[in-house]
C-alpha cells in the first residue's frame, strides 16, 4: 500500500497562504469525493463553491508534490494518476480541470506553466548533473521531478523560490559561507549540504532561488553551463 501523502492546512480560508506557515497532516486521497456526479467531471459550482473546491486541490497537490519532493508536475503522465484518480469511487478529475486549478495556483504564486520546447540557461547543467548522479532518459536524476514524461508540464511551487532562498542564505549564514565559491553540484548534492532541506533541489529552481539572492545583492553567479558557481555575499 502506498504512503498516504502529507495535507496542509492553513489559518485562513480564502488563501492558500505561505507553504512556510503551512502545517503538514497525513491523510489520504479523499478530496476526489467532492467532484461532481457528472458523467464528465468536470467542475460545475458556483462562484464561492468553485474557489473551495480550487483551494483544496491546490492544498492536496502541494501536500503531494512536497512528500514526494516534486519541483514538477506532469498533469497528464500515467505515474500522476493516483493523484487525480481516487479508484475507490472511481472518480477522475479531468485533464482541463487539472488545467483550471494549476491555473488557479498560478496566480497564487504556487504554480508555473512551462513552455512546450522552452530550454533554460540550467538545461546543460541539469544535464551534467544527472549524468554524475546517474540519472539518465528514463530516470530522475537530480534535475527530475517531472513525474514521468507528457505534456502539460508545471512547476509546483510548494516553496516558492523567493523561500528557497532564504533557506539558502540561512544556510549560508549558519556555517560561515559568505565569500566562499560553491558550484551548484556542491550546493545541491554536496556532503555540507547533506541534511538541508534544499538538498537535493531541482538544479533550474536551485537557479531560480539563487537569482533572487543576486537580485539583493546576496550573491553572484558565474561560468558557463555545467560549470556554474555561485558566490556569496
Amino acid at each position: 500500500m502506498a504512503t498516504p501523502a502529507p495535507s496542509f492546512t492553513t489559518t485562513s480560508s480564502s488563501s492558500l497562504g505561505a507553504v512556510g506557515r503551512l502545517t503538514p497532516t497525513t491523510t489520504s486521497n479523499t478530496i476526489t469525493t467532492a467532484l461532481p456526479s457528472s458523467s464528465n467531471n468536470t467542475f460545475q459550482f458556483p462562484r464561492d463553491t468553485l474557489h473551495s473546491q480550487h483551494s483544496k486541490w491546490a492544498s492536496l497537490i502541494l501536500s503531494y508534490c512536497a512528500y514526494h519532493k516534486l519541483y514538477k508536475l506532469s498533469l497528464s503522465s500515467p505515474s500522476t494518476e493516483d493523484l487525480f484518480h481516487n479508484r475507490r469511487i472511481d472518480r477522475r478529475l479531468s485533464l482541463s480541470d487539472r488545467r483550471e486549478v494549476l491555473d488557479f495556483m498560478r496566480r497564487d504564486g504556487r504554480a508555473e506553466f512551462i513552455k512546450p520546447g522552452n530550454s533554460s540557461s540550467s538545461s546543460a547543467t541539469a544535464a551534467a548533473l544527472n549524468t554524475l548522479t546517474g540519472g539518465d532518459d528514463g530516470s530522475e536524476g537530480v534535475a527530475g521531478g517531472v513525474g514521468g514524461g507528457g505534456g502539460d508540464v508545471w512547476w509546483v511551487y510548494w516553496r516558492t523560490p523567493e523561500e528557497w532562498a532564504a533557506l539558502v542564505e540561512a544556510w549560508v549564514d549558519e556555517t560561515a559561507q559568505k565569500g566562499t565559491v560553491l558550484t551548484l553540484y556542491e550546493l545541491s548534492q554536496g556532503e555540507d549540504t547533506t541534511g538541508t532541506e534544499f538538498h537535493g533541489l531541482d538544479l533550474e529552481l536551485l537557479q531560480k532561488a539563487l537569482q533572487v539572492l543576486v537580485k539583493r545583492n546576496k550573491a553572484q553567479i558565474f561560468g558557463q553551463e555545467d560549470q556554474l558557481g555561485v558566490k556569496f555575499f
